[in-house]
């Protein structure tokens, strides 16, 4: 009997098994930033993530010796108007160390979006840009950051042992934040705050978010339309996203910014709870959920998950107006550091903006790609 087999899943232990894999995995791992089993449940779960509604998707088991030993998801998009470059995702890829298994899952992943009428396959990367990109590659000495993968080390080996090849890499920068700004800096932010056309929001309340929170995601859609690998969203699913995030939104985290009453920039940062997660163990209730308040409490990190700036705006203060309040902000709440979350290679404005207070790159997520040959 062959050691290795690959199942996709179908029934109600699998689903549990899938689930369940990366933490056994990485139970040894002091480190290791789980997710959480609530959370999984509902995003893995075809009738409730409204996501699956646009994308072809397979959920596949590998088992060593009738254990599970790896898990991928591969997806490809409905109605794709790639045509000739039609692309297989694949995500929330885990497995332990074993070359065998993670060969077996690939070699399925290929089989399946060959028969969808793919012609590459890129990953990790998910259904939106909510969901982990790219396998960690260097910094794992550092804390693990939240919303992104939490790969081990052999991973991305064992990727390029089976042909892919890098894509695209994505970086993390951490900052101290500054309590003072070079000259140019604070001659941007008082001439933006000087400007009458422009108006800064903050917010007290989420109440008094909630009324932004569409129009943001639609600038978001045009904002990130030019980003790698983004997916814009449609009515539904930001409906979807603002019910599921607005909960978490803290009121002195979220910046905005109107030019003559129309919403052209905004900014997003949370307490990063990393602790109070890895504490948990993956597991809300009983006690999880009291251990992830306390860490967010006792936060001294802001990292800033979403922001964007309509594009006939760049360029005209708008990033240092929302950037030196976040910063006050911070430092309001106790903050000591500033996390830029996962910034595309390639955008050198962006890095710029970290570089100025000598950011400090400290990971680089990578995302692959492998051509299907016929």
């Amino acid at each position: 009997m062959d050691p290795i087999t690959v199942k996709e899943v179908q029934s109600r232990k699998e689903f549990n098994q899938f689930i369940s894999l990366p933490h056994e995995i990485h139970k040894s791992d002091a480190n290791w930033l789980p997710t959480l089993f609530y959370d999984d449940r509902k995003l893995f779960n075809r009738k409730r993530n409204i996501f699956f509604r646009n994308f072809d998707s397979i959920f596949l088991l590998a088992y060593r010796d009738l254990r599970p030993a790896g898990r991928i998801i591969a997806l490809v998009r409905k109605n794709d108007l790639e045509g000739n470059d039609r692309a297989c995702r694949f995500c929330y890829m885990d497995a332990y160390d074993d070359p065998l298994v993670v060969h077996s899952l690939l070699e399925k992943v290929e089989r399946w979006a060959m028969d969808k009428g793919a012609k590459r396959i890129i990953g990790p990367l998910g259904f939106s840009i909510k969901d982990p990109q790219g396998f960690q590659v260097e910094g794992f000495g550092h804390p693990p950051l939240f919303a992104t993968s939490n790969n081990s080390a052999y991973l991305p080996l064992l990727i390029e042992n089976e042909g892919f090849e890098k894509d695209i890499d994505l970086v993390n920068y951490v900052i101290d934040i500054p309590t003072d700004y070079p000259p140019f800096y604070r001659k941007a932010y008082e001439r933006a705050m000087g400007n009458s056309r422009i108006r800064l929001i903050e917010f007290k309340t989420r109440k008094e978010i909630k009324p932004y929170i569409i129009p943001g995601l639609e600038l978001m859609n045009e904002t990130y339309a030019e980003q790698y690998g983004y997916v814009s969203m449609t009515e539904e699913e930001k409906r979807d996203l603002s019910r599921e995030f607005f909960p978490v939104l803290d009121p002195g985290f979220v910046k905005a910014v109107e030019f003559e009453g129309e919403l052209v920039g905004f900014i997003i940062g949370i307490s990063d709870f990393s602790r109070g997660i890895i504490a948990s163990k993956g597991r809300l209730f009983p006690f999880g959920f009291i251990r992830i308040l306390r860490s967010i409490k006792k936060s001294k990190k802001l990292i800033f998950v979403l922001g964007g700036i309509k594009k006939s705006f760049r360029g005209h203060g708008i990033d240092i107006l929302m950037a030196v309040r976040m910063f006050e902000a911070g430092l309001k709440h106790g903050m000591k550091v500033i996390d830029s979350h996962l910034i595309v290679e390639s955008n050198r404005r962006m890095r710029a903006e970290y570089e100025i207070f000598s950011g400090r790159q400290i990971k680089r997520f990578r995302i692959y790609r492998k051509i299907i040959r016929t």
